[in-house]
């Protein structure tokens, strides 16, 4: 069995910050996707320097570290796989500058995301990745997972926010990526760390970039009576070359779901909605709004509602963002995906959906960012059921081959972690593996740094295995 050194790790953050005992630990064997391993230990560093030390006694006794956020990631990120000390960064959550005139900030990785936003919105700024976890997310596990949100399809996911990093390696060396500036000369290190996922290094500060936040807003709620009617919209209004803020899907099952739990204002009885946000001067959100209208009336929506106000703003996309929460709510179990494809592709991609819900007759819950193609199957299921169980996990490897195959991708925002490290072949050769393998070798060289994680390890079958607690879920491999 490993040796913890306790004693030591208690002098660098202080035995307050050092948690050991197993009912300690407990809350810290999962995170968002709840695959459970228990760490070693737990340390809450408050600075740089004690993350270097924490290191370094890691290395000198060969033993794994885990970087961890808040924990809402859902790939299994944040979850050891071998054991180890797991760096939780609730303690390092200051905002060390905010520059608004070059519309940057400098922020500690615990940071939560809307807390950022909050604080620059005196001055009329805001940061724009805004993940559905915004409110309990910090910056650091956005870093780690290049996490997006509904805002993705204007304003792009974490990477093209952050200037600079500040991190620790392996060895307890601490590096600088970036600058203050775009178009540093040199290779793009932070463009590299940011969706790494702690294996390369540990992110100790963070530069962002600040958003001026719009003159004007509107947001839309186009109901239809036909979920192919709101798959075509998608891509009729993105080829009119009106990009919206936001273009989001929800299918009646889940919107049902939603508007039981919050009340948001969606109709009970459509079989699709978007969500459309448009974004920009005055003049021209209002010619676009009248634009969008007009092509969901060309597709067939029954209605296209205008928020009056921003409180019927907030309400509609609070309703969105707590969907998956509302899902919770009638079932005991369930599963959430997280591939992509082209946006064109999508009408094909929902009847393929429906296909698979009726082979392996089960209850699947859509919710996509339609307008950049990160869909969000959720695949309902009673864990007590082994079935069930087996059922959903041949559904997701379907539905997410299926993407593949389509010309998308594994995953969109929510990382590779251990969820999907083994289905990565699906989407590269060996040589591009082999070539990643070859980098996270030159900065992670002895694999202590979040083993497990991102690349095939060939340890495991592939196949998922996933079962859960009551309204959760869980997913790991078999």
């Amino acid at each position: 069995m490993r040796k913890i050194p306790l004693d030591r790790l208690k002098q660098i953050a202080g035995a307050a910050n050092v948690l050991w005992r197993p009912e300690d630990l407990m809350l810290y064997e999962y995170d968002g996707l709840s695959t459970q391993s228990a760490p070693d230990a737990v340390v809450f560093p408050s600075s740089t320097e004690q993350v270097v030390q924490i290191v370094k006694t890691a290395a000198q006794e060969g033993i794994p570290i885990i970087a961890r956020g808040a924990g809402t990631g859902l790939s299994g990120g944040a979850v050891v796989v071998e054991g180890g000390v797991v760096i939780a960064f609730a303690r390092m959550k200051k905002i060390v500058e905010i520059d608004v005139e070059n519309q940057r900030a400098r922020v500690q990785p615990g940071v939560v995301n809307l807390d950022l936003s909050l604080a620059v919105s005196d001055y009329g700024y805001y940061y724009a990745p805004d993940p559905s976890s915004q409110k309990a997310c910090t910056l650091g596990g956005n870093v780690a997972e290049n996490s997006g949100g509904p805002h993705t399809l204007a304003y792009g996911v974490t990477t093209n926010h952050v200037l600079g990093l500040e991190m620790v390696l392996p060895d307890g060396t601490v590096a600088h990526t970036g600058a203050n500036y775009w178009d540093r000369p040199g290779y793009d290190l932070t463009g590299l760390i940011v969706g790494s996922e702690g294996t390369l290094g540990i992110v100790t500060e963070i530069t962002v970039r600040l958003s001026r936040r719009p003159e004007a807003v509107k947001t839309l709620l186009a109901i239809f009576d036909a979920i192919p009617h709101a798959t075509r919209t998608v891509a009729a209004i993105t080829a009119r070359g009106i990009t919206p803020a936001a273009l989001e899907m929800m299918d009646g099952f889940t919107l049902r779901a939603v508007e039981a739990a919050t009340h948001a204002g969606y109709p009970m009885d459509s079989a699709a909605v978007l969500l459309i946000e448009l974004e920009g001067l005055r003049e021209a959100v209002e010619e676009e709004t009248e634009q969008i209208e007009a092509v969901c009336a060309e597709n067939s929506a029954r209605e296209v509602r205008r928020a009056r106000n921003a409180e019927e703003r907030d309400l509609l996309w609070r309703g969105r963002k707590n969907a998956f929460g509302a899902l919770g709510r009638i079932s005991p179990s369930y599963y959430v995906q997280d591939g992509v494809i082209p946006r064109t592709r999508l009408p094909e991609m929902m009847d393929y959906i429906g296909q698979v819900e009726e082979r392996h007759r089960l209850r699947i819950g859509n919710i996509f960012h339609a307008g950049d193609g990160n869909l969000h199957p959720l695949l309902m299921y009673d864990s007590r059921d082994r079935g069930e169980c087996e059922r959903v996990t041949k559904a997701a490897a379907e539905i997410i081959a299926k993407c593949v195959e389509l010309g998308g991708s594994i995953t969109g925002e929510h990382g590779v972690g251990m969820e999907k490290s083994e289905l990565m072949p699906l989407l590269f050769s060996a040589d591009d593996i082999n070539a990643m393998k070859k980098i996270k070798s030159v900065f992670n060289p002895r694999g202590f740094f979040n083993p497990g994680k991102v690349l095939p390890t060939g340890k495991m079958c592939g196949e998922l295995r996933v079962h859960t607690g009551a309204g959760g879920q869980l997913a790991e491999r078999g």
